[in-house]
């Protein structure tokens, strides 16, 4: 599976931004999506996921730090997962990466563990100005 992301860039705070993560080689409906971080000096963090459409019926979740603020979506027929990113703020800033595993009954917890992804396409810069 080849992920090719699409988006990112520089907005004040309090704006918005869509990334897109379209994948290609695989069969998409059946893995789940997961979206990370990376701030400058910070290790990686786990920002949503949306659940392979076979399982629990694509239901997403989000770390506590953007829930409200972000929707993660899919579009299965384009093969597309995205990240709504509403209400930025300065430390949402860090480089986005999306990230795919292919549906096995993994726990909700392992789902929000970058090492549990087998996939994962290059990041994409977000930058928040206040």
């Amino acid at each position: 599976v080849q992920l090719r992301r699409l988006g990112g860039g520089l907005v004040q705070a309090g704006g918005s931004l869509r990334l897109s993560c379209a994948a290609s080689g695989g069969t998409f409906s059946m893995y789940t999506m997961g979206w990370f971080r990376q701030a400058p000096g910070k290790e990686r963090e786990f920002v949503a996921f949306v659940a392979a459409i076979t399982w629990s019926g694509a239901s997403t979740y989000y770390t506590d730090s953007v829930k409200g603020r972000f929707t993660i979506s899919r579009d299965n027929a384009k093969n597309t997962v995205y990240l709504q990113m509403n209400s930025l703020k300065p430390e949402d800033t860090a480089s986005y990466y999306c990230a795919a595993v292919w549906q096995n009954s993994q726990s909700w917890k392992d789902l929000r563990v970058g090492r549990t992804y087998d996939y994962w396409g290059q990041g994409t810069q977000v930058t928040v100005s206040s």
